[in-house]
């Protein structure tokens, strides 16, 4: 059985969010609220999350993300990426925000991952303390350094741009991306942070990105895959680095989704603005075969959304927010 949803997409991408835990607490993503952690009982543990990846890939995943939280926070992590390259994964990576990255890599490396996702939301250490509510500037910094020179290069950095406060940052993005080789990915502002501060207003349009790039720096589009979220530009003039845009927000690639998200406490989601969550941990811990499970998920796939909504009337922002639903 291969995964489809009712409007023909084939579903080929997990995001696996092994916790909900986090050593940061971006202003975008979670409270600055006392911990609301959910209890270890309650997150899928390691044998639990194997056999579910076992699952997924008899069904035709091909790439596996791992996120959390903060993926980096879970002991075992290593263990389980070597586990999921011994399953056979074609594409097996990982976001993180970087802060363990640095002394992590080479075990991370050995282990099997093969691409890196670094979150960094500013290039000003007091901005970036701001953002993050932490100090690891400079940690984050060093970790994306090693990332470079390992064999996860070009890393991928995400900012995520929210207007008024770090969306006069682009340039200086670009050409951090220009210096290094690296990838650099704008990512628009989604509604699912959980002060609920989000409004259109402090979105910032990947056209707008673009088209100040491209003033500075001319931009040439790279062909991408039709399921890719990012559109993909080199510099024209041979510079090395690469800019990605994701624009959920302004420019919806609905059409095109080829993912589904396992959250850390066992919740299946096909969409990150789903209204609903499908209790995968339930059926596992109630003793379901393979069969049940393989049935259950192919029904809710079938389900999977059209689109978002959040370009919609009476768009409703999910319960959930980002650190609960996995990256």
């Amino acid at each position: 059985m291969i995964l489809y949803d009712k409007f023909g997409r084939q579903i080929t991408d997990l995001r696996i969010s092994i916790t909900d835990r986090c050593n940061f607490r971006c202003v975008y993503c979670r409270s600055a609220d006392p911990e609301n952690y959910r209890d270890h009982d309650e997150i899928l543990s390691w044998p639990e999350l194997d056999r579910l990846a076992r699952i997924f890939l008899s069904l035709g995943i091909r790439k596996i993300r791992i996120t959390g939280g903060e993926p980096l926070v879970r002991e075992g992590v290593e263990d389980y990426i070597a586990r999921l390259q011994a399953l056979g994964v074609e594409d097996l990576s990982m976001t993180t925000n970087g802060h363990l990255l640095a002394e992590r890599c080479h075990r991370l490396l050995a282990a099997g991952l093969r691409r890196i996702n670094i979150s960094l939301d500013s290039l000003d250490p007091e901005r970036f303390e701001r953002i993050t509510r932490t100090k690891s500037f400079s940690t984050v910094m060093h970790s994306i350094d090693v990332a470079q020179k390992s064999r996860l290069a070009p890393a991928k950095v995400n900012a995520v741009l929210v207007r008024g406060l770090n969306d006069d940052e682009v340039e200086a993005f670009a050409l951090f991306a220009r210096e290094t080789g690296l990838i650099m990915r704008f990512i628009e502002f989604m509604p699912l942070d959980a002060d609920r501060h989000w409004t259109r207003d402090l979105v910032v349009p990947a056209a707008e990105v673009h088209q100040r790039i491209h003033v500075r720096w001319p931009l040439v589009q790279v062909p991408h895959e039709r399921s890719e979220t990012a559109r993909k530009y080199r510099f024209a003039d041979g510079a090395p680095g690469e800019i990605g845009l994701i624009a959920p927000v302004t420019q919806p690639f609905c059409g095109h989704c080829s993912r589904i998200r396992l959250t850390a406490d066992g919740k299946l989601r096909t969409c990150l603005f789903s209204k609903d969550d499908h209790d995968l941990r339930a059926l596992l811990r109630e003793g379901a075969s393979d069969e049940d499970l393989v049935t259950y998920i192919g029904s809710i796939v079938m389900e999977k959304e059209e689109g978002h909504r959040i370009n919609e009337p009476g768009f409703v922002q999910p319960s959930r927010t980002m650190v609960f639903i996995g990256g």
